[in-house]
């Protein structure tokens, strides 16, 4: 991002705002957690970014009071579980180690769900896998997508191997896109060829499915170990992701998204930008590289660029690219959820694998405590 649609503060502000000395400034700096640009007045002095100095700010006052950091910890605040499923990082999203957006060049979603969920052996995928009977044709966005995966996944499941089962499910969330059994076929072809899709569109999705895979702790993905540290089944932790990833301010995103850009006017903004990319979501870049967008879309995308900075979400790409290829309307949410069926997998695993219930406390407040609205 350019220094100057930043707001840039000197280095004894941004010191005395975080109570430290300036050898503890540089520091900060030198570890990634505070930006710092050149002054353009003079190339001797550093200016630092003030959105970075009052995050850390907060930061540092949350560990000083822990019921602040306790009733902050579920928005955007402290880590509230360990994990080594994924990890963002400086503005890039890692998979187990392996840079998602690298990953997403060439990796389907079948060997992503390898890399995340692990010990599963080289066939899982290669396999066929048993779809429930009672497909009614392809569904599309939050609400159609979601009942009807809900409905697959309640279906009782057979005796399985843990593979077998991943690859059902991961399968099944495939189907209910398509109305058809994906046999070992490769999910992004199956796609592409159920839907019509032109050819170039089917590295697209395959593109889409990588980069939605997982994203750390997510709303759908808390859901989905909440729901896995009862004991549930795999399946059923799934169905808590889909519920969650429906929300309009998670996956429904694509919703909002598909109706400012059909009537801009009309329509308010949609979140542009994600909070945990300052310099603009890698995935949204990386999703839309080469993909022949609309001219309107186009037009959209470059005067929010240059209004806010970055690169756009990954929920604004989705849509862009699903208007692009003429895909089915809600096809940029499907792709979300099958995507993430993959994280939500290897989470639902490594919760159950801490045999350790979920279960955070809530602090009172009597009803005459509250403020006045």
């Amino acid at each position: 991002m350019d220094a100057a649609s930043l707001d840039l503060t000197s280095a004894e502000e941004a010191s005395s705002r975080l109570g430290i000395s300036r050898a503890s400034l540089y520091a900060y700096v030198s570890r990634g957690l505070i930006r710092s640009y050149a002054s353009p007045h003079d190339p001797r002095q550093r200016l630092y970014a003030m959105d970075d100095v009052v995050a850390l700010a907060e930061r540092k006052a949350r560990f000083r009071r822990p019921t602040v950091a306790a009733a902050t910890a579920l928005d955007w605040g402290l880590p509230v579980l360990e994990t080594g499923i994924t990890q963002i990082r400086d503005g890039r999203l890692f998979y187990r180690g392996q840079d998602a957006i690298a990953l997403a060049r060439t990796a389907t979603l079948e060997d992503v769900a390898h890399l995340l969920i692990g010990a599963l052996d080289r066939e899982t995928f290669n396999r066929p896998s048993r779809i429930p009977p009672g497909l009614s044709g392809p569904a599309f966005g939050p609400h159609a997508f979601v009942g009807q995966a809900i409905r697959l996944l309640s279906e009782p499941a057979g005796r399985e191997t843990r593979a077998a089962e991943v690859a059902a499910i991961l399968r099944m969330a495939a189907a209910v896109a398509s109305g058809a059994n994906p046999g070992s076929e490769p999910i992004h072809r199956h796609l592409a060829s159920a839907w019509k899709a032109p050819a170039q569109a089917a590295e697209a999705i395959r593109r889409a499915l990588v980069l939605c895979a997982d994203h750390e702790l997510s709303s759908s993905a808390f859901a989905v170990r909440v729901t896995a540290s009862t004991g549930a089944s795999l399946r059923h932790a799934v169905i808590a992701g889909l519920a969650a990833l429906s929300g309009p301010y998670h996956g429904g995103m694509t919703e909002r998204v598909r109706l400012f850009l059909d009537s801009p006017g009309a329509a308010p903004l949609p979140a542009f930008r994600h909070r945990l990319y300052p310099e603009g979501d890698p995935r949204g870049e990386a999703l839309l590289e080469n993909v022949p967008l609309l001219a309107s879309d186009a037009t959209t995308l470059r005067v929010i660029a240059n209004a806010s900075g970055g690169a756009p979400s990954i929920d604004v790409a989705l849509v862009m690219m699903e208007r692009a290829y003429g895909l089915p309307m809600g096809a940029a949410f499907t792709l979300f959820a099958i995507g993430r069926t993959a994280g939500w997998l290897a989470h639902a695993i490594e919760q159950r694998s801490q045999a350790t219930l979920i279960r955070p406390r809530a602090r009172y407040v009597a009803a005459g405590d509250k403020p006045s609205s």
